[in-house]
């Protein structure tokens, strides 16, 4: 095709400078000698050189848009091109084909209305015909009409090719995931055990803290950051810090179970779950109920005891606080299975108790602890185990952090040759500087799990701790304040899990409020 402007004056221009421009829509091939962009500019060349006689002249810049869609102008060089025909340095511009330059027919018009403002002539090298008749203009349409109508099947099939991998519980392309590598030979997805134990620590610690903004801020004290990859052509993506919107969205991916989702639908995925499907469903219920305040601490109007430690054995869910009043004047207390409240009644056999037995159950408890020796033997070893559990995942953390300190240590080693005294602004010197900071971050990080593993070691309590603190818990409660009664049950309870069917009850105790509680008490007598 080839367009040609009455306006301009060729008396005027004796030389006409014409500018190729190609592209292609995927990345595939490029990295080849001799790529289709090669192939498409050496035809316009040709078609150039057939019209030297008219004073056709190639301009040497290259107007090359390898992997980008022709569905819209957000395209590198096309804006390059346009920058150049509005500063007046180009006369006609050389395309393969039409839908090289756009396979929108709105950004097409958009295109030829800049070319009409600056006279610049258009040539499709295939497609040979005039457009300065109507004729040609209504073939121009209909080729373009017929572009964008293979764009929109091409998209098409795209979407199905998605959907049916997805069903088929297929990875089927995307950002990489934290705790996952993708399989290079069948883009399958393979755990990477050290970002999978930080998932399954983010998880956790999401479960402990119940606020985003907390957790992201002990993610940025941890030095954590979202999956760090690096792409077929060497560049490294990702390792951002975690913001509330990319912890939100790790926390409600359904992968980490083993599962995909594609639009509404959630299918059996191949890969392998790195965290349980009770872990996930816990955090989902924690995120749905802490949606209105983002986790903030909720005000606990009618001093509820146990807010945010009871929890439903049968349902693994939370039990909240709710109450009802009768002839306007009697409040009635309760907590109350959340799902039971979501999915109805007889999906619980707890569903419910009142708030004044089980808090006076509890109490009675802690009470009983401090004069029973059984019982005090009991709950140290149940504080034991669950530091024991937080010293694995320490222990864990360090052995990641270590490993990736190494790993970029020797990357170091391999670049130091390829810096040369005065590199400033080099890609090695710039590497360089990312990963003796990425070291600097990972030493200060194993600093400071050490140092959590030596505080660790100083709040595992003894048989006398527990005594000395429960013994003393009887005379100190009766004298708190409802407000400091609720604060001393969170330092000493982890949590509490209620069973409706059994009537069975089973605490869990902070092993480091023991400690704190034992302290503060011997710091009251000392005073």
């Amino acid at each position: 095709m080839t367009r040609t402007r009455s306006k301009r004056n060729e008396s005027h221009r004796d030389v006409v400078r014409c500018a190729i421009y190609t592209r292609k829509s995927t990345e595939e091939g490029l990295d080849q000698e001799f790529n289709t962009l090669d192939a498409q500019r050496e035809s316009g060349e040709a078609y150039i050189v057939s019209q030297r006689h008219e004073g056709w002249e190639c301009l040497p810049d290259r107007y090359d848009d390898g992997g980008f869609t022709g569905g819209n102008m957000d395209r590198p060089a096309l804006r390059r091109l346009m920058a150049d025909i509005e500063a007046g340095k180009v006369d006609c511009v050389i395309v393969y084909k039409v839908d090289r330059l756009s396979r929108s027919l709105l950004d097409f018009a958009r295109i030829m209305e800049t070319f009409d403002r600056h006279n610049v002539s258009f040539v499709s090298v295939t497609q040979q015909f005039n457009t300065s008749t109507s004729m040609g203009r209504l073939v121009l349409n209909v080729l373009l009409s017929f572009a964008q109508f293979e764009r929109e099947i091409i998209s098409e099939r795209t979407r199905d090719k998605i959907a049916a991998a997805r069903r088929k519980g297929k990875w089927s392309g995307g950002m990489p995931l934290l705790g996952y590598n993708v399989d290079p030979q069948g883009s399958k997805l393979v755990v990477n055990e050290t970002e999978a134990d930080r998932v399954r620590a983010i998880f956790n610690l999401y479960s402990e803290h119940q606020s985003l903004l907390a957790v992201v801020a002990e993610l940025d004290e941890r030095g954590w950051v979202n999956k760090r990859w690096t792409t077929k052509k060497g560049i490294e993506r990702g390792g951002k810090r975690f913001t509330k919107t990319s912890l939100h969205k790790l926390l409600t991916n359904v992968t980490y179970i083993g599962k995909l989702r594609y639009k509404d639908e959630v299918h059996d995925g191949e890969h392998e779950a790195i965290v349980s499907t009770d872990v996930w469903q816990r955090v989902q219920s924690l995120l749905s109920r802490n949606g209105r305040t983002g986790g903030a601490a909720v005000r606990n109007k009618f001093g509820a005891l146990l807010k945010g430690i009871l929890h439903c054995s049968a349902c693994g869910t939370a039990m909240s606080p709710s109450h009802s009043t009768k002839n306007g004047n009697k409040r009635y207390r309760y907590y109350v299975c959340t799902n039971a409240q979501k999915r109805g009644w007889h999906n619980c056999p707890s569903k419910s108790i009142p708030a004044g037995e089980i808090e006076r159950f509890v109490v009675e408890q802690i009470r009983a602890i401090g004069h029973d020796p059984t019982m005090v033997r009991d709950t140290v070893a149940q504080a034991r185990s669950l530091g024991q559990s937080e010293r694995l995942g320490l222990e864990s953390e360090l052995r990641g952090v270590r490993r990736d300190v190494a790993h970029w240590d020797a990357e170091v080693r391999e670049l130091l040759p390829q810096v040369e005294p005065g590199d400033r602004e080099t890609p090695a010197r710039k590497r360089l500087a990312d990963l003796q900071e990425r070291i600097r971050s990972g030493e200060q990080r194993a600093t400071d799990i050490q140092e959590q593993l030596l505080a660790l070691d100083r709040t595992m309590i003894d048989e006398a701790d527990v005594a000395a603190a429960l013994a003393k818990f009887d005379p100190v409660w009766e004298a708190l304040a409802p407000r400091e009664q609720v604060r001393l049950i969170d330092l000493l309870i982890e949590r509490i899990d209620y069973d409706g069917g059994t009537g069975d009850v089973s605490i869990a105790f902070h092993a480091a409020g023991i400690r704190q509680l034992a302290d503060q008490i011997e710091t009251e007598d000392a005073a």
